[in-house]
């Protein structure tokens, strides 16, 4: 994905007609993700700093299988996992023999994907959600209720129904952008994938707030 590219999803918005804040926000995001079950894509994800420069470009493959379980790879230019099995996140780093185990609940955010294996009445209730449409293009942006969140605002864009990007923006200005690409929905999703193996001689740090 080129940085040109990705900075024109960043001002999708901007192209669109105002954004509708209403009920009618929620009920159709929530009409658009009840029915998915589990999504598989590839994906290119870019992070900015508050100024618009690159800190950070990867990609790598997720698949998710509702409710609760989630994988997230990036196999370039580092490799990185994250898993849910459902009750437990794991966020593992070869590089450091490391991973990371949280509980899973609203908190844990370590990717705005990962809100997507959760229920999608209660996304629509944790955040204030406004839309936008422009043709068969459809943009929703999630402010949270709560202050204990990652993230300001969240940007989802989908495409002829189907979710395609991803756009988070944190206190401090800064973007993280994800693209979509070979998505599949609603199929057979191995449930192995979401069982995650600590592999010999990893340091596990188990998280507990």
């Amino acid at each position: 994905m080129s940085v040109k590219k990705s900075l024109a999803a960043l001002t999708l918005s901007l192209a669109m007609p105002m954004w509708v804040v209403a009920s009618e926000g929620a009920e159709r995001l929530t009409e658009m993700l009840e029915p998915l079950q589990t999504y598989e894509a590839s994906f290119e994800q870019l992070i900015l700093d508050g100024s618009g420069e690159r800190l950070q470009q990867v990609s790598g493959q997720m698949w998710l299988s509702r409710p609760g379980k989630f994988r997230w790879e990036v196999d370039a230019p580092y490799q990185q996992e994250v898993v849910s099995d459902g009750s437990e996140v794991y966020l593992y780093d070869p590089d450091l023999e490391q991973v990371t185990v949280q509980t899973l609940d609203q908190r844990v955010t370590h990717t705005p994907a990962l809100l997507l294996s959760g229920s999608a009445r209660e996304l629509t209730e944790s955040y204030t959600v406004s839309r936008q449409q422009q043709g068969s293009s459809e943009a929703f942006r999630l402010v949270p209720k709560s202050p204990d969140t990652l993230f300001e605002a969240l940007h989802m864009t989908f495409n002829n129904e189907q979710l395609a990007a991803l756009q988070m923006i944190d206190s401090t200005g800064q973007e993280t952008v994800i693209e979509f690409s070979d998505i599949r929905t609603n199929h057979s999703v191995d449930d192995s994938l979401f069982d995650f193996q600590v592999p010999d001689g990893t340091d596990v740090i188990r998280d507990t707030h």
